[in-house]
């Protein structure tokens, strides 16, 4: 009785570890059910591309591409904090994610082209090209931000797509917000209540202005995509990125900071019909 007890619990342990070793191995497969990608922080990872693969894509002035599964993996959030002494400038520190391992932009599309010159030109047109994310710095102060590449106009002077390939553009960066929210004291750009003090009057005045008259804007941001791997016969690139852009100003209440992105980029490129 006692040795098929022990060949029970062997059994079970051999069953188990073979169970470990396959979900670890098709963790990167595409055959995963939501209960096994669900709180797994999967879903956060950007494929990524041999980097065996040193291949090279001609792009020629009269062949256009489309972008296709764009992804963009931040791996570290730096941010530029308000100096102590006023007029002296500060460095980006590191920062402590806050918000759950969904801050991917995933899924974008767009177009590659190459001018008269050779020179390539990348145009973001759709996707998850935006995220919300709060991170948190070193003294303990959150600052949120929306992490985007919408709009996102970037240029190289290469005129192929290789593992020395450097594109940089200009991106738009909305409100963190939508125009429909309400702040604690029930103020917003479309909706609520246009002062929140005791005194109507006083709601002019420089201390309760910007608070008060909430306004939508679309800031910029700069971003540089570094190609490291390519491979020609799948169409696929993968390389590093860093962005620059403003965090969240509250409607224009407060100064927003300097957010910096760095991270790790996939892509696939598919020639045009002609």
């Amino acid at each position: 009785m006692r040795y098929r007890t022990f060949i029970a619990m062997a059994l079970a342990l051999c069953l188990g570890l073979l169970t470990a070793c396959s979900g670890g191995a098709s963790a990167t497969s595409d055959s995963l059910s939501y209960e096994q990608i669900k709180g797994s922080g999967l879903a956060n990872l950007c494929p990524q591309v041999a980097d065996s693969r040193r291949d090279a894509i001609a792009i020629t002035p009269n062949q256009s591409y489309t972008i296709r599964a764009m992804c963009l993996q931040p791996t570290a959030f730096l941010v530029k904090p308000e100096p102590l002494v006023k007029g002296k400038e500060t460095k980006f520190v590191q920062t402590k994610p806050l918000t759950r391992a969904s801050y991917t932009i995933d899924q974008v599309s767009g177009t590659l082209t190459a001018d008269k010159d050779g020179r390539l030109k990348m145009v973001e047109q759709s996707g998850f090209d935006f995220q919300p994310v709060t991170v948190q710095l070193p003294d303990g102060e959150r600052v949120p931000l929306l992490f985007s590449i919408k709009g996102l106009v970037a240029q190289s002077p290469s005129e192929e797509i290789n593992p020395s390939t450097n594109f940089t553009g200009a991106f738009d960066v909305p409100a963190y917000r939508t125009a429909g929210f309400l702040d604690p004291k029930g103020r917003g750009v479309s909706l609520g209540y246009d002062s929140a003090v005791g005194l109507p009057p006083q709601a002019d005045a420089d201390e309760f202005r910007k608070q008060n008259q909430k306004v939508f804007d679309v800031a910029k941001g700069d971003l540089s995509l570094q190609v490291k791997q390519v491979d020609a016969g799948t169409g696929e690139i993968s390389g590093v990125f860093e962005s620059i852009q403003p965090s969240d100003s509250d409607f224009g209440s407060r100064e927003p900071l300097d957010v910096k992105i760095q991270g790790v980029f996939y892509a696939r490129l598919e020639p045009e019909a002609t």
